[in-house]
């Protein structure tokens, strides 16, 4: 659910691209990334586009690490296919240190492709360790796309140091006006500047029996854009408390500033104006042993938002029974009252899995979203084999809900056998 004015990040699901998946990482995870397999198969609206063939090469050959990706798919719709390669090396150093490079491609086929129908990114990134504490990384990245000279660029630099009891972090990314990286992952267009510096500390006191860990913290990150306006400004001063039970709980303040440059529709009928809005929020976390057969716990977030007021909470149930039953059942709720009106948001989630033995499984998943009034469904029957090989059955189940007959429409279903299989060539 989408309460903002930028792209989310859904993290890749699929075995086959999950496999090495590390090795392929090259950006910010979940805001300016070179490469993110959900743009292979998935379209711009999450329809799926059949992939009609595809390889993938990863290992390592000593303190070399070597991936080679290529993918074809067929998009009718489009009158056109893609095929997607990806090529990466990363070497090893001495003391956590290592250098690397990659390139990623897309280029339109068949016969509507047209000329120039194509995107090419390319990146260089590293790390540095320093002694046993100190670690500084970063890359530096270019995208290639037709009809664009400029402002193509991005990259990162990090500096953290891990001590006992207290961590470190600052860090400085950039994107250019024109970044784009087609099978990346961008969560905010058009370019921006963002700082961030986090001060992390874990404290176990002794006079104090009753707790385990104290972890007083905090974190700010601030984006511009390249006018210099800035569009997020975000102060969160928490510490967390956890009991020798398992307990734990939080209490944070959070200081905002949203600096929105053309006014957004958060809501049907609701839009937020132009202009700078600066607020504070108080947050309370709580849980219970999530070690015990039964646990839960809540958020609550409270204060000003986009000029009004939101509270949102957010509680949560968890149920076990041995190693065998697992189920977690949630809700979220946002009470929304802005200048612009008011409303309220409903996010209902309930996951199911039982485990016949640790290679037979079913799990299920339904949810309900009433910001597009939605029922969605899923369900799982798994048989391993090895390295997560095996036969998976899966249904998949989604509809709107008619707000006059409560009637179910536009259903989109489907139903999928997959059999996969690991052999060893050499042998």
């Amino acid at each position: 659910m989408n309460l903002d004015r930028f792209n989310l990040f859904f993290p890749e699901k699929r075995p086959f691209f999950l496999e090495n998946a590390g090795l392929f990482a090259v950006g910010n995870s979940g805001e300016a990334e070179v490469f993110f397999s959900r743009r292979i198969g998935i379209g711009e609206d999450g329809e799926e586009i059949p992939i009609l063939a595809g390889a993938r090469l990863s290992g390592r050959v000593g303190p070399t690490n070597i991936g080679l990706l290529n993918m074809q798919t067929d998009d009718a719709a489009a009158g056109f296919g893609n095929n997607f390669t990806v090529a990466r090396v990363r070497q090893d150093l001495r003391g956590r240190s290592n250098i690397g490079a990659i390139f990623v491609a897309r280029q339109a086929t068949g016969d509507g492709a047209g000329a120039d129908n194509h995107n090419v990114a390319f990146a260089a990134d590293g790390r540095w360790g320093i002694g046993r504490t100190g670690l500084v990384s970063g890359f530096v990245a270019r995208t290639n796309t037709p009809g664009i000279t400029r402002d193509q660029h991005a990259f990162q630099l990090q500096a953290r140091n891990d001590t006992e009891p207290l961590t470190l972090t600052l860090g400085y990314l950039e994107t250019g006006r024109n970044f784009n990286p087609e099978v990346g992952f961008l969560s905010r267009v058009g370019g921006f500047r963002k700082v961030e510096a986090t001060a992390f500390s874990r404290l176990r006191p002794r006079r104090w029996s009753k707790f385990q860990e104290i972890r007083p913290h905090s974190n700010y990150r601030a984006y511009w854009n390249h006018d210099g306006f800035q569009e997020t400004g975000h102060w969160h001063i928490d510490s967390s408390w956890e009991l020798k039970s398992g307990a734990e709980f939080s209490t944070g303040i959070n200081l905002t500033r949203e600096g929105v440059v053309e006014a957004f529709e958060i809501y049907p009928g609701v839009d937020v104006p132009a202009g700078t809005y600066d607020h504070q929020e108080a947050q309370l976390n709580v849980g219970s042993n999530e070690g015990a057969a039964v646990s839960g716990g809540f958020q609550v977030n409270a204060g000003g938002f986009f000029g009004g007021d939101r509270v949102s909470l957010s509680p949560r149930l968890r149920v076990r029974v041995g190693d065998t039953f697992n189920s977690e059942w949630s809700w979220t709720r946002n009470n929304i009252d802005l200048p612009g009106g008011s409303f309220t948001t409903n996010l209902a989630r309930a996951r199911v899995s039982y485990s016949f033995s640790p290679r037979l499984f079913v799990q299920g998943l339904v949810q309900y979203n009433d910001r597009v009034n939605a029922w969605s469904s899923n369900f799982r029957f798994g048989w391993l084999q090895q390295a997560n090989t095996g036969i998976f059955i899966v249904y998949t189940d989604s509809h709107l809900i008619e707000e006059d007959s409560l009637r179910p429409t536009r259903p989109d279903r489907s139903f999928i056998v997959k059999i996969s299989r690991m052999f060893d060539a050499l042998r």
